[in-house]
């Protein structure tokens, strides 16, 4: 099968990837469902990479029906190691306006309805989301970003800023927060908040690839006392403006991992994390696991 190093997760508004030469989509099956559409591979930048749209080209599916194990899993089929993640989020700070950008290195799962885990069933393994982003692909997004802004002609309008720390708080929806529930998340530390990220990036350490997000925001959520409560029209609006953007951003971050030589600690984050070793798995679980336990270093 085709073969990627670098994997992108469209998120809202980026439903598929410009650029990409040779183009060939793959309609995959896993041991846990189909993913949410075909993924498309490519050359760009010579680096060879694999896109995938997180809700379906369309955007069919709500982020509760998203099917990650079998995103992140036909993701590490292609072979991709490096995993960029494009999503749409509401800002709970201040400082964070919408069209601005986050590189959140710390996340916050709220969400109830979601298989989290490609493990159990015969299998056990714990492994380590002290730091669940890839300082790699994440310095990688962040000069991408600034070269992109750099380029940009911004006229009367303010620059946007890029953020390069933060906590995402991931919550269930597909509604957006109630006014407690908002200040509730600022209370507890969050910088911004969204529906996709979890339990994206958890399956992403158990694939032992290393991710990192691109938060592009739209709103200010619901928490502000004078900007106007997020919509699904304000946010659409905002996403459009971000998406032609986060092309660009995603584009120039291909072309610096395409280059990068270190590993990432994420591609060995099974080493010491397996409860149950596969000699003690029975060949059904093996086999369901076998591309999750690969690591190439």
């Amino acid at each position: 099968m085709t073969q990627a190093l670098i994997g992108v997760m469209g998120g809202s508004g980026l439903y598929q990837m410009q650029g990409l030469e040779e183009m060939q989509e793959h309609i995959m099956d896993t041991p846990f469902g189909a993913p949410s559409d075909a993924l498309v591979t490519g050359k760009l930048h010579g680096a060879s990479v694999a896109f995938l749209a997180r809700h379906a080209r369309g955007h069919r599916l709500l982020p509760s029906e998203v099917p990650y194990r079998a995103n992140i899993y036909a993701m590490k089929q292609l072979g991709v190691r490096w995993l960029l993640s494009v999503s749409a989020v509401g800002s709970l700070r201040e400082h964070i306006k919408p069209l601005d950008m986050v590189l959140p290195d710390q996340f916050i799962d709220l969400t109830k309805r979601r298989d989290a885990t490609f493990f159990g069933q015969g299998a056990v393994a714990h492994v380590s989301l002290a730091q669940p982003v890839c300082n790699v692909v994440a310095t990688s997004l962040a000069a991408a970003v600034e070269l992109v802004l750099d380029k940009e002609n911004f006229q009367d309008l303010p620059r946007p800023s890029l953020h390069q720390r933060g906590t995402y708080v991931c919550i269930e929806g597909p509604q957006f927060s109630c006014s407690a529930e908002s200040h509730w998340y600022r209370g507890m530390g969050a910088d911004v908040i969204g529906m996709t990220n979890m339990p994206e990036a958890k399956l992403a350490r158990e694939a032992q690839m290393a991710y990192a997000t691109l938060a592009m925001v739209t709103d200010f959520d619901c928490w502000h006392p004078v900007e106007a409560h997020v919509t699904a029209n304000m946010a659409l609006a905002n996403l459009m403006k971000n998406a032609a953007r986060a092309q660009l951003i995603v584009a120039h971050a291909i072309k610096l991992l395409a280059l990068e030589t270190q590993a990432s600690a994420a591609h060995t984050a099974l080493q010491n994390a397996l409860v149950t070793q596969p000699g003690d798995m029975s060949a059904e679980v093996r086999a369901r696991l076998d591309v999750i336990l690969r690591s190439d270093n």
